[in-house]
């Protein structure tokens, strides 16, 4: 087990730690420039935040040092999807976004790894992520800790609606590229 992969394991650690803290942390709140600040949600967003930054790093490392290895390819992406998706379904129980929104998102999270799983069978190829599919990823990661940390100025809710645009967009671009591998099958 290389560093990446003990940092990708440590990030799906984390996600039922965020859960816990958001679950059991209580709702003491400050108002603070107009905003609401819940401090369990404070807590929470930190640690999504660090979750949030092992993605990077061991992306990084792994390429960097030459590391990359089948666990990560697999385990990396599937960490990243099982955080944001956890941290979703949170924002909408806890009224910070919107459920269509998050919908929209999830769906397409599940439509582009089928669409991969497919590729990978059919073809042998890996559909790697783009440069869309990573502004869509950041803008997720940025909107879900700033609307934890109290949306100042509404800064969670327009990364949140960047994330929505990218999400729709890099989604076309993933099908659009790959939708040859869908004739002679309809």
């Amino acid at each position: 087990m290389n560093l990446p992969n003990k940092l990708t394991v440590f990030r799906i650690f984390l996600i039922p730690v965020f859960m816990l803290i958001i679950i059991f942390g209580g709702n003491a709140h400050t108002e603070v420039a107009g905003s609401t600040v819940v401090w369990s949600w404070v807590i929470a967003a930190i640690i999504f935040a660090v979750a949030s930054a092992t993605d990077w790093f061991d992306g990084h490392i792994a390429r960097s040092r030459n590391m990359v290895t089948n666990f990560g390819k697999f385990a990396d992406p599937l960490a990243d999807k099982m955080l944001t998706m956890t941290a979703f379904i949170f924002l909408v129980e806890l009224k910070l976004a919107p459920a269509w929104i998050v919908a929209i998102i999830v769906c397409r999270e599940l439509a582009v790894t089928g669409l991969r799983l497919i590729l990978a069978e059919n073809k042998g190829q890996v559909l790697a992520a783009k440069m869309p599919g990573k502004i869509k990823t950041t803008c997720q990661m940025l909107s879900i800790i700033f609307l934890l940390i109290g949306n100042f100025w509404h800064i969670g809710t327009i990364l949140l609606w960047l994330a929505l645009i990218f999400t729709i967009y890099s989604g076309y671009d993933y099908f659009h590229q790959s939708w040859g591998v869908f004739k002679g099958s309809m």
